[in-house]
């Protein structure tokens, strides 16, 4: 009885500390673990040069949603481990970007070779919230485009070998890509959408064709009676397994630098060769001549020009935001087009210059920018934004 009486003397001293240790973790942990997400936090403040005021403590843990499409109340930076985890996308993005990225809700549809390097990457970047979906259809792009949802694509990554010329740009631009190609003419034909998607793809010519369908009698049979479901593929590509999973990170970055609102300049889809740039360098000089007797204050030479005119003009005129000429149309579309001084004041440099039509040339002379200012604010705007990227890019 009295060794009876002992041990149940043990279990209770025993199970009063453990109450007591469970409620000391319970309050302590938490406390401990925003500390060092705290020091991380500043850490990574004084990394980045921008410090923190005392009277706005930064921590962790405080993730909240904006949009529909973010997790509420979802505090994933709060774990010492993710935190570690993501300590160098912190570095990068920041820390409130980050808690955007972590409280994002992403779909991936279609987790073949390029899609599941994709989520895998969307995954150890920190988003919160993975839906995967291992099938992918037009009608999908046309869903997310009506319901004003950001989606990206992937067109075509078979048949390449080129990874340098993978690039980003809208569905329009994709001019070199098959896939592409007969995605645009269903998305036109079926939903009326010509647009407005941007895809991941390759300026690189296919280097292969879709491998023949033999059935098991070893002669060709039609794909369409071995669908498992309309629209399935059957028939497949030569790949390069490479290529596929470089589309797929390419697609991770875009998405990661568009949740955290990470401004990215895309490298434009540009079919123009030197001789174009010379030529609009040549008609800038010839246009100086003829407007002020001299050419001293053009300051730029044909690799200048090609920066004007390929980064920040796109290679169209200034008044056109959107691509309306691709492929070869572009290289007709250069011989309407010439540069010339924003503002007649300054010299012809990098952060003076715009891309403009001959009609649009003629107009632009005759107006001052006071007027452009009061009668198109918006184009005013977007001009001037674009010239003082090229005053920062210079450091001019």
């Amino acid at each position: 009885m009295e060794e009876r009486a002992r041990c149940f003397t043990f279990l209770g001293v025993g199970a009063l500390l453990g109450s007591v240790s469970t409620f000391l973790l319970l309050k302590l942990l938490p406390r401990r673990i925003a500390n060092h997400c705290d020091k991380k936090a500043l850490q990574m403040n004084d990394i980045n040069g921008k410090g923190l005021a005392s009277e706005t403590p930064t921590n962790c843990s405080a993730v909240t949603g904006s949009g529909n499409s973010k997790l509420a109340g979802v505090d994933l930076l709060n774990d010492e481990i993710v935190c570690e985890q993501l300590t160098r996308n912190i570095q990068f993005f920041g820390l409130e970007p980050q808690q955007k990225v972590t409280a994002s809700y992403v779909v991936v549809i279609g987790l073949g070779g390029v899609g599941s390097h994709a989520a895998s990457m969307l995954l150890r970047s920190g988003v919160g919230r993975l839906l995967l979906v291992d099938f992918d259809q037009v009608a999908l792009l046309a869903a997310c485009v009506r319901r004003g949802l950001k989606v990206l694509s992937a067109t075509g990554a078979g048949a390449r070998a080129d990874p340098t010329r993978i690039r980003i740009a809208d569905l329009r631009q994709s001019t070199n890509d098959p896939l592409s190609r007969a995605v645009r003419h269903r998305l036109k034909r079926e939903y009326g959408i010509e647009g407005g998607i941007p895809v991941v793809f390759s300026l690189e010519k296919p280097k292969a064709k879709l491998l023949p369908f033999k059935g098991q009698s070893g002669e060709e049979e039609n794909p369409s009676d071995y669908q498992i479901v309309p629209g399935f593929r059957v028939r497949i590509i030569p790949v390069l397994g490479t290529i596929p999973a470089i589309f797929g990170q390419v697609m991770a970055s875009y998405v990661l630098t568009q949740l955290a609102e990470l401004q990215v300049q895309l490298e434009p889809v540009i079919n123009l060769d030197i001789d174009h740039y010379r030529m609009l360098h040549q008609r800038l000089i010839e246009h100086e001549e003829s407007l002020y007797g001299t050419a001293l204050h053009v300051q730029v030479d044909v690799e200048e020009v090609m920066y004007v005119a390929k980064e920040l003009w796109h290679g169209r005129s200034a008044r056109e935001p959107i691509a309306k000429d691709v492929g070869r149309s572009m290289w007709r579309s250069v011989n309407e087009l010439m540069l010339l001084r924003w503002d007649r004041e300054k010299p012809a440099s990098v952060s003076n210059l715009i891309l403009l039509k001959f009609k649009e040339a003629d107009e632009h002379e005759s107006r001052t920018l006071e007027d452009i200012k009061e009668e198109e604010p918006e184009f005013f705007v977007r001009v001037t934004s674009v010239l003082k990227r090229a005053e920062l890019e210079f450091g001019l």
